[in-house]
């Protein structure tokens, strides 16, 4: 058993089931984080490849079961590929976000900065605990959160500012 673990091929092996397994995992993230943002074609097509690659790597590792190392790195790529999927599909940024920022002195310079850095802002006029304060909601891509996170901390650094995922989006303006 030692000489099986120590062998080059034994080794080979393992690596390449840990490395279709971090792939398959990968893809099966995208494919349900795209997927839940409405994007049917390209989940599909991810579910495609994810269930090749997948076939490939359990008939690996059920082929060869007296290697533990198989074992070991079919449950290594598992946990690797769901957090590298995640990483991708962060870096991806795909969709919008709507942020809202709640600002009891600086609600409408805020709105204004944020207008002149082309995000579209509706302001709602409210009362908090300490009295009026001003709610803006405005609708982000992904990709341009942390721009509008800047804006919002250099104009009002006491802002309290909350963001959600947003799904369906229906007319309106967008920033470009």
């Amino acid at each position: 058993m030692q000489e099986l673990l120590l062998t080059f091929p034994a080794w080979a092996y393992a690596l390449t089931i840990f490395v279709l397994r971090v792939i398959d995992m990968a893809l099966g993230t995208l494919r349900f984080l795209v997927g839940m943002r409405g994007s049917k074609g390209a989940s599909w097509l991810l579910g495609f490849f994810q269930a090749v690659i997948f076939v490939v790597a359990i008939t690996s590792v059920l082929s060869n079961l007296d290697n533990p190392l198989n074992i070991i790195s079919y449950a290594a790529g598992y946990a690797t590929g769901g957090v590298l999927g995640v990483w991708i599909e962060g870096k991806m940024a795909i969709g919008y976000v709507r942020v809202e920022v709640i600002s009891s002195l600086r609600g409408a310079e805020l709105a204004e900065s944020l207008r002149d850095a082309g995000f579209a802002v509706t302001e709602v006029s409210a009362r908090g605990k300490d009295g009026m304060v001003s709610v803006l909601n405005v609708a982000v891509l992904r990709k341009q959160v942390n721009l509008a996170a800047k804006i919002i901390r250099e104009v009002d650094e006491d802002a309290f500012v909350t963001t959600e995922e947003m799904r369906a989006v229906n007319r309106g303006f967008w920033r470009a």
